[in-house]
């Protein structure tokens, strides 16, 4: 049982090593607001969602002045739009009235995120999909708190690559509708291969729809709370280090679990899962890449990083499922680089690289995350980026995602300051070799021989 006393024994870690809950996302399954009547349509998600989400933020805090523990963000995610539209919307339009109801509701019930306008094209892509895809420019561009994530391939159906090939295009024309503010739409999109449907974390979170009417799931996150406990660690072997990790991870995520019980005690909705993933800010001390530092690498993107990041983000799992019967969404450690202030001085020292991202994504919880790069960077070669994290998640099983961001106007050496959890961004190098043949082709990339396994 969980009781009072765990939740004291974290006082430092709260205090002064940044833990914190990061989110309370309410997820919200709207298959029954389906109509063929756009207005209807919109009505009935703005009913739907103001009346689930009503006392959502006031819960969140209620519950974080309790029992002292931060609740930094209260999200709610949605049924994939692209489903939820498929019989009102006739045009991409039709998508960005849907966008704005969500924006409007948002807003009414206080939260600062709403993900789900989204589409799942991981083989096919229907006309709705279609047209989904199409409005987000615009509907990014138009919307404050509204979040799009594509699913383009999974290990069971391979890569779709029409649709990698149309989301070169939508990043870029993403940017260029928000390129009067650094291009920040981009930073409110995602796409991924074998998205999962319970992720609470932005901006890639949408209500599978597998799951309950409405769901409560948590994100935990305590990057400088497993950097203060490694300072114990030094010069000690790699047993006492991922002894010390996992540790830290119980701890951690029992946390989760209290505030996420509340929650669906308090709501009325039932309880989902708790995701333990490392997830930076800008804070000092916040920091993943202080984490690798402290395993003992100088700068992430330095000799062992890969490896040391492997280990980190399976001791943390390993340390999380022993304190929730239900730890889900990603679970892991987080590499973004505009958020992590870490991260941002090994890009500026030289020692990262999105070619070494790429390979550090082999072993962590997402992707290429939250990387600014320049304006000038040609769609197709945004989509020969995507193809390749695609490909990491295929072949091995597991999540991986995209959210690179073309800051219009700006190139590389510059800087980008996105405000608040996004931070700031040096704009990074791309590699400037065509790809255009490659991704042109159309079709899709197979799936591989091991998702066979009936």
């Amino acid at each position: 049982m969980i009781n009072f006393k765990e939740v004291q024994e974290t006082n430092d870690m709260i205090q002064k090593e940044n833990l914190d809950v990061r989110t309370i996302t309410l997820g919200i399954s709207l298959l029954d607001c389906i109509s063929d009547d756009i207005n209807r349509l919109n009505e009935k998600i703005y009913d739907k969602i103001t009346k689930k989400a009503e006392k959502l933020v006031a819960t969140g805090n209620e519950i974080g002045k309790e029992f002292g523990i931060p609740i930094v963000n209260k999200r709610i995610s949605i049924t994939p739009a692209a489903l939820i539209g498929a019989s009102a919307a006739k045009s991409p339009e039709d998508f960005v009235a849907i966008a704005k109801t969500l924006d409007r509701a948002a807003k009414q019930v206080g939260v600062n995120f709403l993900g789900g306008f989204s589409a799942l094209v991981s083989k096919g892509m229907t006309t709705s999909d279609k047209l989904l895809m199409q409005s987000i420019p615009q509907a990014l561009a138009e919307t404050d708190f509204v979040c799009s994530s594509i699913n383009l391939g999974s290990t069971k159906t391979g890569i779709n690559m029409d649709a990698v090939r149309l989301m070169g295009d939508i990043v870029h024309q993403t940017a260029e509708a928000t390129k009067d503010r650094d291009s920040i739409g981009c930073a409110k999109l995602v796409v991924f291969c074998n998205a999962p449907d319970d992720n609470p974390f932005m901006a890639g979170a949408f209500h599978g729809v597998t799951e309950s009417d409405a769901i409560i799931n948590v994100g935990v996150s305590g990057p400088g709370v497993v950097h203060e406990a490694l300072k114990k660690t030094r010069g000690k072997s790699f047993e006492y280090l991922c002894e010390t990790i996992k540790k830290t991870a119980f701890k951690i995520t029992r946390v989760g679990q209290l505030v996420a019980r509340e929650a669906s005690r308090r709501l009325d909705v039932p309880f989902g899962i708790v995701d333990l993933s490392l997830a930076p800010t800008p804070a000092i001390g916040d920091s993943v890449a202080d984490v690798l530092h402290e395993i003992g690498v100088e700068h992430p993107g330095a000799p062992g990083t890969t490896a040391a990041l492997a280990l980190l983000n399976d001791q943390v799992k390993k340390g999380g499922i022993m304190a929730s019967s239900y730890v889900g969404g990603l679970s892991g450690a987080f590499i973004p680089v505009s958020e992590d202030q870490g991260m941002i001085d090994a890009v500026e020292a030289g020692a990262l690289t999105i070619e070494k991202l790429e390979a550090m994504t082999c072993v962590c919880s997402v992707g290429l995350d939250m990387i600014a790069i320049p304006g000038d960077t040609k769609p197709t070669t945004i989509a020969g980026i995507i193809a390749d994290e695609m490909a990491i998640g295929m072949i091995n099983a597991k999540t991986t995602a995209v959210r690179l961001i073309p800051v219009i106007g700006k190139s590389v050496g510059e800087d980008v300051e996105f405000g608040g959890l996004l931070g700031r961004a040096p704009v990074m190098p791309v590699n400037s070799f065509a790809c255009d043949e490659f991704v042109n082709r159309g079709g899709r990339i197979p799936a591989p021989v091991h998702s066979f396994k009936n």
